[in-house]
């Protein structure tokens, strides 16, 4: 298969060599208007952005929300487009119709809308990757531009369809197919990865574009290009299907910090900004684990039956007193029962919500209880007109706050967890299924940093635990007392009139 190859060297035939001249101030050409527009959109966003955040608002939520959120999308662009900045166009296509695509690293229409460069995502640019010379799916010529700063230094050429190539004025040369990989072969290293968009193959693009729904595993041995053809599947599935996939975020999880520093331009320079990248020790909201860990310690945390060790830590957080407790409210004594904290957490469990959840309706019961005691201690008959007040005084009770709190305390992951690896009568009380060795391995002293396998932990606990409402708890207790306090002042008022 014949195709015509222009490297950038030096020539010896003249004829070639001022043809090479030719074809680089073509695409010097082309390629100086292509940063002009880049430039021209650039300060573009950066005029918008600067409007957007100096504009005022009506000053309600809602107006500053709707600025920030514009400034988010206007900041986002602004980032893309800077990003793109390096090798901005990589190839061209010379297609059967007679019709010129150049392909590079993001779309860039004119003033007028007219099209200067193609998405290398773009349905349209995927033969720029995949026609061969048996298919060569009505394209001419591939031709593939090498670039540095914003200059061209040289041009390779794949004629595909010889039989309608036509008259080039240009001698047949050697090279053929792979001649651009080999140029991405011999680029110069650096500390980062490089994308490999201007040279990806076509069993690589199949990868990068293949359907959304499912699970898609690309496996090889080391360095046949697994992690390069991933992030460019990650800015394919955002170019293609980003309603669906932009909302929800995307999250890129390496082995660690080196590596996602390694790999931290790839995405950048394929046009997206947005994609949150993490290490494993990173997973847990908060939280970056880093610290090292003995290999046993960290496979039995692996182990399945660590998820019933945190779920035995959380049953246990949900306590029966060991007898009945006097609870001092307002000057009259009422007593705790275990059977009422008995029935109460009966009912809260039913609810089959997670551990903070469902101590509202633990607390819910067990003060409805505690009301019917409080207005029988009182002389008082329970009923919708007064059952308020009893609430009131019940929640704003040390005692009763006590006392309830020890019987269903809320608690955080990182709470639950740190607790239950340093403290061995905790440990054995939730992890009766395992052995007093592996018991042993897991405690360790109280305060210790985090460790990359202590995250699944974190991450079991926070979906047994759900949200903390302990907040909540002390917000609702204030505004039933202000609203008591409002309602006796009211009742003052009345009587003084």
């Amino acid at each position: 298969m014949d195709a015509v190859n222009i490297d950038g060297g030096e020539p010896e035939d003249p004829v070639l060599g001022s043809v090479l001249a030719s074809e680089l101030a073509h695409e010097q050409a082309h390629l100086d208007l292509l940063y002009a527009r880049l430039d021209e959109l650039t300060q573009e966003a950066a005029e918008v952005l600067d409007r957007t955040q100096r504009s005022t608002t009506t000053g309600t939520p809602a107006a500053r929300m709707e600025r920030d959120a514009f400034a988010a999308l206007h900041g986002d662009r602004l980032s893309q487009l800077r990003a793109v900045e390096e090798r901005l166009c990589f190839g061209r296509l010379d297609l059967v119709d007679g019709s010129r695509t150049y392909v590079g690293r993001l779309g860039l229409p004119d003033a007028d809308g007219a099209r200067l460069m193609l998405d290398w995502r773009a349905p349209g640019a995927q033969a720029f990757y995949r026609a061969t010379p048996a298919l060569p799916d009505g394209v001419l010529r591939r031709r593939h531009l090498v670039t540095f700063a914003r200059g061209v230094t040289g041009i390779e050429d794949e004629v595909l369809d010889v039989a309608e190539f036509p008259e080039s004025g240009l001698p047949d040369s050697t090279v053929v197919g792979d001649g651009a990989l080999l140029l991405a072969l011999s680029a110069t290293r650096t500390g980062r990865m490089r994308d490999i968009v201007a040279t990806i193959q076509s069993e690589q693009d199949r990868v990068i574009r293949a359907p959304l729904p499912g699970v898609l595993v690309v496996q090889g041995g080391p360095g046949t290009g697994k992690t390069a053809v991933a992030l460019h599947r990650t800015a394919f599935l955002l170019y293609a299907h980003r309603d669906r996939i932009a909302s929800a975020g995307v999250l890129l999880v390496g082995p660690g910090t080196r590596f996602l520093s390694y790999i931290e331009q790839v995405l950048p320079s394929l046009g997206e900004t947005g994609v949150l990248m993490a290490t494993p020790g990173q997973l847990y909201p908060g939280i970056d684990a880093t610290a090292d860990e003995d290999p046993a310690v960290a496979a039995l945390k692996g182990d399945v039956r660590m998820a019933r060790v945190v779920g035995g830590a959380v049953r246990a957080r949900q306590r029966l007193p060991r007898g009945p407790r006097a609870l001092d409210v307002d000057g009259t004594m009422i007593e705790l029962r275990p059977r009422d904290v008995a029935e109460a957490r009966g009912r809260a469990r039913a609810s089959r919500r997670p551990h903070n959840l469902a101590r509202v309706t633990f607390v819910n019961d067990l003060l409805a209880r505690l009301a019917r005691q409080l207005a029988s201690a009182t002389g008082s008959e329970l009923d919708e007109d007064n059952r308020a007040d009893f609430l009131a005084d019940l929640r704003g009770s040390r005692d009763v706050r006590r006392e309830v709190n020890l019987c269903w305390m809320p608690l955080t992951a990182e709470q639950l967890i740190a607790d239950l690896l340093s403290d061995p009568d905790k440990l054995a009380e939730a992890a009766q299924s395992l052995s007093d060795r592996e018991r042993r391995l897991l405690l360790r002293e109280r305060g210790a940093p985090w460790t990359p396998a202590d995250v699944p932990l974190l991450d079991e606990a926070a979906e047994l635990l759900g949200e903390s409402d302990a907040t909540s708890d002390v917000q609702r207790a204030e505004q039933k007392a202000q609203r008591k306090r409002d309602l006796e002042n009211a009742k003052a008022a009345i009587r003084n009139m």
